[in-house]
């Protein structure tokens, strides 16, 4: 496995201010594909597991993926590096929730400095007691 070279002063960004941070995690060695980065279909996992915790506070409730609407990967993602997933609510509607997702790398050898690594807008739908879709509660005013 290559270690992850610290990233172009070009790629750096700041982490949002106007998303929710809902999960840190850091990829292991039996994360990683044939290429040694990080498999995509992990962070994909990741970014779901991130987009349900957003969808959850609105859903009162059960609820399931229905779509993945956009996922965009734009760097590698390493094993050992400290991954931040940034989320925020884009739309209630009346048995669906669409969520943004951002995540965001820290290389461990450059503490403090964030790439971007994928950003991904998934819907999910709030169901009853018989998996059926029910109608999202509205939020207090």
């Amino acid at each position: 496995m290559s270690e992850s070279p610290r990233p172009a002063a070009n790629q750096l960004v700041q982490l949002p201010t106007d998303e929710k941070l809902v999960l840190k995690v850091i990829p292991m060695p039996r994360d990683v594909n044939a290429n040694g980065d990080i498999f995509g279909g992990w962070v994909m996992a990741q970014v779901d597991m991130a987009g349900a915790v957003i969808a959850a506070t609105v859903a009162g409730g059960r609820m399931a993926t229905v779509a993945v609407n956009e996922f965009v990967f734009k760097q590698p993602v390493r094993v050992g590096d400290i991954l931040s997933f940034f989320g925020k609510l884009v739309r209630i509607g009346r048995t669906s929730i669409t969520v943004k997702v951002e995540v965001y790398a820290e290389h461990f050898q450059a503490q403090g400095q964030y790439t971007k690594v994928t950003g991904a807008s998934l819907t999910y739908v709030a169901l009853d007691e018989n998996g059926r879709p029910r109608e999202v509660p509205k939020p207090a005013p």
